[in-house]
């Protein structure tokens, strides 16, 4: 398989950032094979996604990133990440007793769609342990309540580090994380919710929704953060609805966009192509 590596790239705005960057590549034997960028003229933000074949790169894959920041990084204060195609990202998910978002995720992992792996599921119900023994994956339940709270997260992290975990997806996973665990994972853990936060919190916004006679509902997804489903959103999407849909129709509409959305955040960053900065995102799409 012809590997490529992937720059991640944001920093303050100057003259001179594209030619170098396009330089570094160009004068170590790099073919550019995808290129995209961005300007935030109100911040004065430069963001950049770059990709180039490693074919004849002269530069050995475990001094790039050395020489990059020697060369480009630093002198121009970026803040960077350096990928490479071939890196298959370990991915756990969170569930509940929800199984749709689950199931979805577990379809495209199954079918070679993702090049991922998912070696761990954590639920705090026993309820879709069926789900992960059929795709043969380890399935471990922490229950939470008031008192073991903290504990419970102890452990849940341990584990994660145990599988080497590189992302976390919360696939309708009805807990909220205590700020330990998010910052463990900075900028990796994805969740998807109901698009009518703030006006319809609680457990049946559908039913709140319908009650108003709304006439589109959503999905977001977004990295998590310790204000709750305020983190950097990665992707969203709405369907509409009238006045002819009952309950159980909002509900189904609603859990079709859940599944999408979410999947559809995931692919983004496993293709690297999701950069986060000031509670906001740039997706590189």
């Amino acid at each position: 398989m012809d590997v490529s590596a992937i720059l991640l790239i944001h920093c303050p705005d100057q003259p001179g950032l594209v030619a170098a960057i396009s330089n570094f590549i160009a004068d170590n034997g790099g073919n550019i094979l995808d290129l995209d960028q961005h300007v935030d003229d109100e911040r004065g933000v430069f963001f950049m996604r770059v990709e180039w074949d490693l074919a004849g790169f002269r530069i050995p894959l475990p001094q790039i990133a050395e020489r990059f920041g020697d060369a480009i990084g630093t002198p121009f204060h970026m803040q960077w990440q350096l990928h490479f195609s071939n890196e298959r990202p370990r991915m756990a998910i969170f569930v509940s007793r929800l199984p749709h978002c689950l199931t979805d995720l577990l379809a495209r992992w199954q079918s070679g769609e993702w090049q991922v792996e998912i070696p761990l599921i954590i639920s705090n119900h026993d309820t879709l342990r069926p789900v992960a023994e059929q795709f043969g994956i380890e399935f471990r339940v922490f229950p939470i309540d008031a008192t073991n709270k903290a504990e419970q997260e102890e452990r849940e992290l341990a584990l994660l580090h145990e599988f080497a975990i590189d992302l976390v997806v919360l696939a309708r996973y009805m807990q909220v994380l205590s700020p330990r665990l998010i910052n463990a994972f900075d900028a990796r853990i994805i969740n998807i919710h109901h698009s009518f936060l703030p006006a319809f919190p609680g457990s049946r916004p559908y039913h709140s929704a319908h009650a108003r006679g709304v006439k589109i509902i959503g999905a977001t997804s977004h990295y998590v953060t310790e204000e709750l489903d305020s983190g950097p959103i990665i992707a969203q999407d709405v369907t509409p609805i009238t006045h002819r849909d009952p309950v159980d129709a909002l509900v189904r509409k609603g859990r079709d966009l859940e599944r999408t959305v979410l999947a559809r955040a995931i692919w983004f960053h496993i293709q690297r192509k999701v950069l986060s900065y000031d509670n906001r995102t740039v997706v590189f799409d």
